[in-house]
């Protein structure tokens, strides 16, 4: 079995601790896109983990963890995870980094912030960890690879022509020696755990292994197919895994979603189904809604289905993962949106339209809430019934099977539907 984990709204779905619970059935986990603006948070018997570029799957012991090619990676923060999770007892020794990552260096945090000061108010919303641009060096044909950092006089001539364009075009006069030392320390550091991932992925194939591959952010941060331009600098659907690991897409076995019980979004850009009132509020400070790499407050919302339906459609999902449905326990009422109005017109699918997202309004089914606590839940069977009528609703209008329910952060807290 090969099965791709994507995140079916803004992103902070809950995949990491998805990725966690499945990893223990396969045999090897693949990180595929994005960077260190990504945040997995994994709550293993109350002890919290956070990763940013290691695959959270490191934490099951004989797992092989995987970075792979479309993963553009900050060394440095690479080093400090690793070290921070070997002083907590976990081991490195089946971490893999592709040679074909690209490197974040300096010069791409710094054009990231002096761009969004440019944007005023219509910034991005950035992390400012660099990935947008290190994604375009990508494009551009002028980006450094992790195995560039191997070898020091392709290094130093790569890094020489960037400079040129950065200390030119941002007026910092960066110092190419302190460079050039710096990440060759790191490429030494790491040199061991530098291969083909590609290859390596191939061959586990071969011989029958099975692998879970891991996405950052979620499906409407796609860089083609997201509420663009506020969307992450890569393909965060469940496509991004064949160019981000080098393998066909007859290779994957299984496309699976997950989903929060309501929608939230970190960052600017659109965002019909916002609550910016008492039940917004409730909804963040019970479901702790603070990015995990920044620290930033998340907006929240009611379920989107809409965005569903869409996210089905462009992962070719096979099933739901619906998580953090103890959030709603207290409210009298809850809502799904169902549709979309612009101009007086019902839209029901995903618009591709930026005024469109903006300007919608949401069409709302309303349901009764349950007011019940479902932390200790362990059975769909214990669910309050107005629950088990809220998450076959989200099925029916997401036309997508929900095959496991999360009523908690900890590795027991989740468990299978009917």
């Amino acid at each position: 079995m090969n099965i791709v984990v994507v995140g079916c709204q803004w992103g902070d779905e809950g995949k990491g601790r998805v990725i966690d619970l499945l990893a223990r059935k396969v045999d090897a986990v693949v990180r595929y896109q994005g960077g260190s603006n990504a945040g997995h948070t994994v709550i293993v018997g109350g002890e919290k983990f956070v990763f940013h570029l290691i695959p959270s799957g490191i934490l099951h012991s004989g797992k092989k963890a995987i970075i792979a090619g479309g993963v553009v990676i900050d060394p440095g923060q690479l080093l400090k995870e690793m070290e921070d999770l070997q002083k907590r007892g976990i081991s490195m020794d089946n971490l893999y980094i592709s040679a074909s990552s690209h490197v974040v260096m300096p010069y791409h945090k710094d054009l990231e912030r002096w761009e969004e000061s440019l944007r005023g108010k219509g910034r991005i919303g950035t992390t400012g960890r660099g990935i947008g641009p290190a994604y375009a060096d990508k494009a551009a044909r002028r980006g450094i690879r992790m195995g560039d950092l191997l070898e020091k006089e392709t290094f130093k001539e790569k890094l020489s022509f960037n400079l040129k364009i950065y200390t030119n075009l941002l007026g910092i006069n960066y110092s190419e020696k302190e460079l050039l030392e710096k990440f060759l320390e790191y490429g030494k550091k790491l040199r061991k755990y530098i291969t083909d991932t590609s290859l390596l992925i191939y061959e586990l194939m071969k011989k029958g292994k099975d692998l879970l591959f891991e996405g950052a952010q979620g499906t409407l941060l796609d860089i083609d197919h997201g509420t663009y331009p506020y969307v992450t600098s890569s393909n965060s659907t469940a496509a991004g895994v064949c160019s981000g690991c080098g393998i066909g897409p007859r290779s994957i076995t299984k496309v699976i979603g997950v989903a929060k019980a309501y929608t939230t979004r970190v960052g600017e850009g659109p965002f019909p189904t916002e609550l910016k009132n008492e039940i917004g509020n409730l909804l963040q400070e019970r479901g702790n809604e603070y990015g995990a790499t920044t620290g930033r407050p998340r907006r929240c919302g009611w379920f989107d289905g809409v965005a569903l339906r869409y996210a089905t459609r462009i992962n070719g999902l096979d099933e739901l993962i619906l998580t953090k449905l103890d959030i709603l326990d207290p409210l009298d009422k809850v809502k799904i949106c169902v549709a979309y109005k612009f101009k007086g017109k019902l839209i029901q699918d995903f618009p591709n339209r930026f005024i469109i997202w903006r300007d919608c309004e949401p069409v709302y089914e309303e349901m009764d809430g349950w007011r019940e606590d479902t932390s200790k839940v362990t059975s769909y069977k214990d669910l309050p019934v107005a629950a088990r009528n809220y998450v076959k609703k989200i099925e029916q209008i997401g036309k997508v099977p929900i095959r496991l329910l999360s009523v908690g952060p900890q590795r027991e807290e989740i468990f299978a539907t009917p």
